[in-house]
């Protein structure tokens, strides 16, 4: 203004300077998501072969490797909860084990290449077992799953468009997910929609947290077991503790008693089996399905 005196401050001055900076950097990426993708050589970059402008741009300078497979994420999420959660945390944010999500080998990545071996030969020296008994799809599925977290920590833009659809809102047919429930899922053989879950639907608020429960539940209570030592004498009582190397249990008499996992045989009353033969079953539409169709039953 005409007749003002502007005084200079070095630290106001260092402040103007940084913001016009964070200004400049602002317009440019903006300018980035606007453009058209860029073509001819040097178009592509980052892993994959990415490049251009919009999603794919927003991608490429978060350093994000290949979109996730979401229909392998979401066959992978219980299958990395059984196997993985208790060491690296329900989202692979770290527990006892490390957090996953910084693991320089799961950014380095893309299809289970660089998980699938370190899961299924474990890392003794470290500590962390192996799962032999885990398939290639098993592998892949769980892959992707720490993928999906991987951006879900770096890109919080993408949420709604990666995570909405694994979180999978209401999108089946009812009617074909009581003809998989009485059919070919055998759902019935066991549950009841009179029974145990009747108005199921009623007791969930959100259909994802329903999907989750179906497709790994968990059972209440302590775990039954039998182990058979080689001497023949079989003990009955509940899991304590069981890993790869050791169990220990509370016999029916109440004692705590503990045994090498070479040592003896273990058979669980696994009320779940059921859930666990049909995980690498399902088709993405039997879980759309027999969503929709549950969520009826109130």
């Amino acid at each position: 203004m005409i007749g003002t005196r502007i005084v200079s401050h070095p630290g106001r001055s260092l402040m103007l300077a940084a913001a016009l900076t964070l200004t400049v950097m602002a317009s440019s990426l903006l300018a980035q998501e606007d453009a058209p993708p860029a073509t001819g050589r040097g178009a592509a970059g980052g892993r994959g072969g990415r490049g251009g402008g919009g999603r794919a741009g927003t991608r490429e300078f978060l350093g994000l490797g290949p979109t996730p497979d979401e229909a392998a994420a979401k066959k992978g999420e219980p299958v990395y909860k059984q196997n993985c959660a208790t060491c690296h945390g329900d989202t692979a944010r770290g527990s006892q084990g490390p957090n996953l999500v910084r693991s320089v080998l799961v950014l380095h990545d893309e299809k289970g290449e660089e998980i699938g071996p370190v899961v299924k030969n474990g890392r003794p020296q470290g500590g962390m077992p192996g799962f032999a008994s885990l398939s290639a799809d098993d592998l892949y599925n769980i892959s992707q799953y720490l993928h999906l977290q991987v951006e879900l920590a770096a890109n919080r833009g993408t949420y709604g468009a990666t995570y909405g659809a694994l979180r999978n809102e209401v999108s089946g047919d009812a009617s074909k997910g009581a003809q998989f429930f009485n059919g070919a899922g055998g759902c019935a053989h066991c549950h009841s929609v009179t029974g145990d879950l009747a108005k199921i639907g009623a007791r969930f608020s959100q259909a994802s947290a329903m999907q989750s429960r179906f497709l790994w539940p968990t059972t209440p209570g302590p775990a039954k077991v039998k182990v058979t030592l080689a001497s023949g004498e079989s003990v009955d009582g509940t899991i304590r503790m069981m890993n790869d190397f050791d169990i220990s249990i509370t016999d029916a008499s109440g004692h705590y008693r503990q045994w090498p996992r070479d040592q003896v045989k273990v058979a669980i009353d696994d009320r779940l089996s059921g859930h666990r033969t049909l995980l690498p079953k399902y088709t993405d539409a039997d879980i759309h399905n027999l969503t929709a169709y549950l969520v009826t039953l109130k």
